[in-house]
């Protein structure tokens, strides 16, 4: 061939490769679009896990995150025969006033909506577009895991529904997880639940407290988790009904004590500990080892005693009608609740019903504190979280998979 022929050749495939590239290139574009929503999601996912582990936000997904306003405020709900204020904090993505909606639950612990790892939660997912509700439960503030905190957990998301005019996602952290797929259970409750999210939680009060006993939780393919339980998880349990661990006299004295011993309060725990006898401060020592043969008899006791009340606040026979879309993340190494716990639940619920179920070392408990993660495992996460993020932004109508 020629030189002259060849250019002759060039040109007379011009007009085919610009057609080719225009293909190719709207071809990119369809398949970019398509592809958007997965991808913002995880960018989102990243900006939520990096802002909640006080990290900086990579530049990309930082484009893609908006400034939050805050309110705090009372609203009413039926209680008992009365109406009850619950106290709350409205996280609202700054000029979307009616951005999709979500209810995070925090776990047992003395401040509340006020705990920092929640409020940073709650902004960082309200900086992805969501408008996220905080509403405080007194009982679960105060380390009491009760049937209360199940109704204000449903009148709660009930509340808000009505407001937003939809039904709305719900998180629950720790017990408040469990609490939150009791309420949704409930079918006074359960047309106000777009989803249920539960980080960390219980399936069966009665098998986690038996794990507090003796530090060992059976799964359901029937191998046993074995794990010396935190100190916490059996303190709550004291806590909560030590009128059946020590007699009826020293109840109010040794209660100060172990208050400001979970608030995590040194000086108001030495200031408690002064004041009691010498049989008080044996009583006081007991219970702060939960492995003493003593305590775990009397473990073994309460359970038995409050087994109708622990199977109240189980999800634990519920799920396999919940009908209500399902989300679960638990800590691999979690000693307060195992890890055993979640896959109970994940056995238990319809397939069409589990959206998401991981159990990573990336989390303890509920911290982003596991030892040493793979790039996998992080990857995992964050590809769950991103699942979070979609469900809540999607309306029901639209929900799909990512």
């Amino acid at each position: 061939m020629t030189p002259d022929a060849g250019h002759g050749a060039s040109r007379l495939a011009d007009p085919r490769r610009k057609t080719f590239y225009a293909i190719l290139a709207t071809a990119l574009g369809i398949l970019c679009l398509s592809a958007w929503p997965f991808t913002e999601s995880h960018l989102q996912s990243i900006a939520v896990l990096r802002a909640v582990a006080g990290q900086r936000v990579p530049w990309i997904a930082r484009d893609l995150t908006v400034s939050v306003t805050t309110e705090d405020f009372s609203f009413p709900i039926e209680a008992t025969n009365r109406k009850q204020q619950v106290r709350a904090r409205l996280y609202t993505p700054r000029n979307k006033p009616n951005a999709p909606a979500m209810v995070i639950f925090h776990g047992v612990h003395h401040l509340g909506i006020d705990e920092p790892r929640l409020m940073g939660f709650a902004a960082a997912m309200a900086s992805c577009g969501i408008r996220v509700l905080t509403p405080e439960l007194p009982d679960i503030k105060d380390y009491h895991v009760s049937q209360d905190s199940v109704r204000t957990i449903g009148e709660s998301v009930k509340w808000f529904a009505l407001q937003t005019g939809q039904p709305v996602g719900v998180m629950g952290l720790s017990f408040s997880g469990g609490l939150a797929l009791v309420a949704a259970a409930d079918p006074l409750y359960h047309p106000d639940f777009k989803f249920v999210f539960a980080v960390g939680s219980q399936d069966s009060m009665a098998r986690v407290t038996q794990y507090y006993r003796t530090g060992s939780d059976v799964r359901p393919d029937g191998t046993i988790e074995v794990l010396p339980a935190h100190e916490y998880g059996p303190l709550v349990m004291e806590y909560e009904y030590l009128e059946d661990f020590i007699p009826a006299h020293d109840v109010g004295a040794v209660r100060a004590v172990l208050r400001a011993h979970l608030y995590e309060d040194t000086s108001a725990e030495t200031e408690a500990s002064t004041g009691l006898n010498e049989v008080q401060k044996r009583e006081s020592l007991e219970l702060m080892d939960a492995t003493s043969p003593v305590t775990r008899a009397k473990i073994a006791v309460a359970i038995m005693k409050h087994n109708g009340e622990l199977a109240g606040l189980s999800p634990l026979g519920r799920l396999q009608t919940l009908s209500t879309p399902v989300y679960l993340l638990h800590g691999e190494a979690d000693n307060i609740i195992p890890s055993a716990e979640t896959l109970w639940m994940a056995s238990e619920l319809p397939r069409e019903d589990l959206k998401a179920m991981l159990v990573s070392p990336v989390l303890s408990h509920i911290d982003l504190d596991g030892p040493k993660p793979g790039a996998m495992d992080e990857w995992r996460l964050i590809h769950f979280f991103a699942l979070i993020v979609r469900a809540a932004e999607t309306p029901l109508s639209k929900a799909r998979p990512l």
